[in-house]
């Protein structure tokens, strides 16, 4: 008789061989690999498309250390994805460059024996609990499989229903049912979705946290009294402008414009010196990307330099942007998520020669004050990380790019709760979060950050099942996790990895009964959908908390 697991291994086999399979899923990010495992347990065969080298997306990229907000709200593949990282980390052995307990004193947190599951991590250790949940049920990402982007050619549609997508290379994979998990919406604007871009004002969807924010951005900001020119020659205007400096007005507060919020990469850097590559000067370093950076570290008003060097195990760190002037690349990332591959490549190119010149300059740069290059100077790339790359991260941190416009759109209204969506397919916990958008020249001459939003203090809320799913007509057959329907403030507390772990699961699961009943994707009967999520140990709703 046939093992249960083998018998998965053939029927993927198969539907590889054949590029046919009853879900296809693009994009083997968190929420894509959850899609998949999800697909499985019930019975579907699934394709994972993904049109570059790294699986896992942000998870496995660098974001290490989870936001989320309140951990009581993930639930299924998304804990199980927790509780297992917990596991590997359980063995004495797993502790190379530092102990258990030295970890949990410089983390300020016990290591709490009663707690399941364990939410700060070692990025290679992500990919090993993924490609474990993958081998498990027999799923075998397809790699550099690059959806076409040239108009009419990526996506075969029959009416309203994808029947077929196409690689830049010619291959076409059928399915049944079609899962955009990519960070860019690809899959989606090419089936022909209605999507936006950017900031929408505040009146379109009565809130009041979209839309340009220059009263409200304080912070990471130049902070008061410190003032830094941004002209080529300090205080000439009519030596230019600095790079990515706008030379026009920011705008009104509130307004809409096309900017989103900047990229950077989340940097996996450590202080074991026998594990540690030394950071160099990047081919392509031009020290005028850095002199904003060098005259805010000679004003002497510079921000605390450890504020966002976030630990995880083994004496490493998920370092995020911090500062008026830091990682964030800002205003560098206008035109990624409609650029073709090309574009894509040079902007990210750009990211990577920013962020290790920054690296290199905090770390040697003569202008820099000797107590802050000191403290840069203890970091080095991981050996054992991201091997492939030299230790640097592969994955750019899209923190928005296309975001689906539906019959439901996730505002400010859902997040704080005055509108309740009532087909709740996971929760949403974490602050209203945008990082900033641009950087222009104020009234008095210098410059200034604009775009950054951090409010909190609300409790979850639910998210809808039609935010995850087209306007019907549009793609019948297609869900969309990641690049959802839900304006530019909701996005920030929506978009956290956790969020498209929930989200990807609950999107194979109404795929597959959708399958099941020969019908659109919006018509899933919720109950019964609700019915599975909850049998599968999703979290829906406060009641299920002790919130």
């Amino acid at each position: 008789m046939i093992s249960p697991l083998l018998a998965t291994a053939v029927a993927q086999s198969l539907a590889a061989e054949r590029r046919l399979a009853d879900i296809v899923v693009y994009g083997a990010t968190s929420a894509g690999i959850a899609a998949a495992v999800q697909a499985r347990r019930m019975g579907k065969t699934v394709l994972v498309l993904d049109p570059g080298t790294h699986i896992g997306g942000l998870t496995t990229g660098g974001l290490s250390w989870t936001d989320i907000g309140n951990k009581q709200v993930v639930g299924g593949i998304a804990r199980e994805f927790y509780q297992r990282i917990k596991a590997k980390y359980e063995p004495d052995s797993m502790w190379k460059w530092e102990s258990r307990s030295d970890y949990y004193t410089k983390k300020r947190s016990a290591n709490r024996q009663g707690e399941d599951a364990m939410w700060t991590f070692e990025p290679k250790i992500a990919s090993e609990v993924y490609r474990d949940m993958m081998r498990e049920h027999g799923i075998t990402p397809i790699m550099k499989q690059r959806l076409d982007l040239r108009s009419g050619s990526g996506v075969r549609m029959r009416g309203p229903w994808i029947e077929a997508i196409r690689m830049e290379d010619g291959t076409e994979y059928q399915g049944g049912m079609f899962i955009d998990a990519t960070y860019e919406g690809d899959l989606m604007a090419k089936a022909g979705v209605r999507y936006t871009l950017g900031r929408e004002s505040n009146t379109q969807y009565g809130e009041s946290l979209n839309g340009v924010q220059v009263a409200n951005a304080t912070n990471p900001q130049f902070p008061p009294p410190c003032k830094v020119s941004p002209y080529i020659k300090p205080d000439n205007p009519r030596s230019g402008l600095l790079p990515i400096i706008n030379p026009g007005d920011p705008g009104k507060d509130g307004d809409g414009d096309h900017r989103i919020q900047t990229y950077c990469f989340r940097l996996c850097m450590t202080t074991a010196k026998q594990n540690q590559i030394p950071v160099e000067k990047p081919l392509g370093y031009d020290p005028i990307d850095h002199e904003l950076l060098l005259r805010y570290a000679e004003s002497g008003h510079y921000h605390p330099p450890q504020s966002k060097w976030d630990p995880i195990p083994n004496a490493k760190t998920d370092t995020n942007n911090h500062g008026a002037v830091s990682t964030d690349y800002i205003g560098a990332n206008y035109l990624y998520p409609d650029g073709d591959y090309h574009a894509r490549e040079q902007i990210i190119e750009r990211h990577v020669i920013y962020t290790k010149g920054y690296l290199w300059t905090v770390q040697n740069h003569p202008r820099v004050p000797e107590q802050i290059r000191a403290y840069y100077r203890q970091w080095g790339w991981p050996k054992d990380e991201f091997v492939e790359n030299g230790g640097f991260p592969t994955q750019l941190y899209v923190r928005e790019a296309r975001r689906m416009v539906s019959a439901v759109v996730m505002s400010q209204h859902h997040v704080q709760a005055n509108d309740v969506a009532k087909d709740s397919v996971g929760m949403g916990a974490y602050g209203m979060d945008s990082h900033n958008q641009q950087r222009y020249v104020d009234k008095e001459g210098f410059v200034r950050n604009e775009g950054d939003v951090q409010v909190h203090g609300f409790k979850p809320y639910p998210i809808s099942y039609q935010s995850i799913v087209p306007t019907r007509g549009q793609a019948n057959n297609l869900l969309v996790p990641i690049c959802l329907s839900a304006t530019h403030i909701a996005f920030g507390s929506i978009r956290m990895e956790p969020v498209f772990m929930v989200l990807g699961q609950s999107a194979a699961t109404a795929a597959s009964f959708a399958l099941d009943s020969g019908q659109d994707v919006q018509a899933v009967n919720y109950n019964r959908l609700r019915d599975r999520l909850l049998a599968d140990k999703q979290i829906l709703g406060l009641d299920q908390t002790d919130l």
